[in-house]
């Protein structure tokens, strides 16, 4: 007699305000294009800022074999901090403004291209990272970087066009700071940066790339550091950005590293994977190699 196999358990966590899908319409594509005869699921739709992160530390617990955010890069945050160092999987229908960690996966950014990669099951693991204990899948940022991303947070706009808009209204205005900091407790650099990046994949989103040899298993944080370009700089920055070659100019240096500390002169808004966080003036970031189970193409 064969042996009947249980489907794999799935949610899909909603966040329906995420950039500007329409997630009211996620439920019929499940229905349409989701494999019945291998899955499961139920969908929860987040009701408050930081409801996914409630909801996913309960599928966490839960009898959820495979635990699925719908939306931007911080939904995806939000829900899976909670499964890292778990036997869960993680998997990512990207539906949200920049789209930075889908990207950098090659996950189709619409409802039916990521839901046929999630009825081939095929997983990986990938590391993740913390500041100051606060996790990171993507990328965490100071200076410049986190201002734009504290202005985007508080914008009713979605969009690239609102995120360039900010930027460009603050850039002239904007001072760089000087930073401490300490690589793999050995090496200390002094640098006066418009921003530092702590990239665990390549991408801001949008399709700019900071780190273009950024890898998610290589147990290694590429910290970006960036000095300030003048306004007549940028165009080329900006193509660089888009050309994944950003490595390449002079305003910017990477180096990889498993450890980082970074001395700031204040407490100050520090962006993690997208959202603005207030932490401590003192920052220590920390990889962890192969912590998470997620479905990749």
């Amino acid at each position: 007699m064969a042996i009947r196999r249980t489907k794999t358990r799935v949610v899909f966590i909603v966040n329906p305000i995420a950039g500007n899908s329409h997630t009211e319409l996620f439920p019929d594509f499940v229905k349409r294009v989701l494999n019945h005869d291998r899955f499961c699921y139920e969908i929860v739709f987040t009701e408050y800022a930081g409801h996914a992160i409630a909801l996913g530390n309960e599928a966490a617990k839960s009898e959820f074999d495979l635990v699925v955010a719908v939306g931007g890069d911080g939904t995806i945050n939000e829900v899976a901090r909670e499964l890292i160092h778990s036997d869960k999987i993680l998997g990512i229908i990207p539906s949200g403004s920049g789209n930075g960690l889908a990207r950098h996966l090659n996950i189709p950014l619409n409802f039916e291209g990521a839901l046929r990669l999630i009825n081939t099951g095929n997983q990986s693991k990938i590391d993740t990272a913390t500041i100051n204990d606060r996790a990171f899948i993507s990328i965490a940022g100071v200076g410049f970087d986190a201002l734009v991303a504290e202005k985007f947070a508080n914008d009713p706009n979605r969009g690239f066009l609102t995120y360039f808009k900010l930027a460009a209204a603050n850039y002239q205005s904007y001072q760089p700071e000087t930073y401490t900091i300490i690589i793999d407790h050995k090496r200390e650099i002094v640098a006066e940066a418009l921003f530092i990046s702590l990239a665990n994949s390549s991408q801001f989103g949008y399709n700019t790339t900071i780190a273009p040899q950024a890898v998610l298993n290589d147990g290694l944080i590429d910290l970006c550091i960036v000095e300030k370009p003048t306004i007549f700089d940028m165009p080329l920055i900006a193509n660089l950005l888009l050309l994944k070659m950003i490595h390449k100019s002079k305003f910017v240096t990477i180096h990889k590293a498993r450890h980082v500390e970074i001395k700031r002169s204040g407490n100050r808004v520090v962006n993690i994977d997208g959202e603005p966080l207030m932490l401590e003036k003192d920052l220590v970031i920390d990889i962890n190699p192969l912590s998470l189970n997620i479905i990749i193409p």
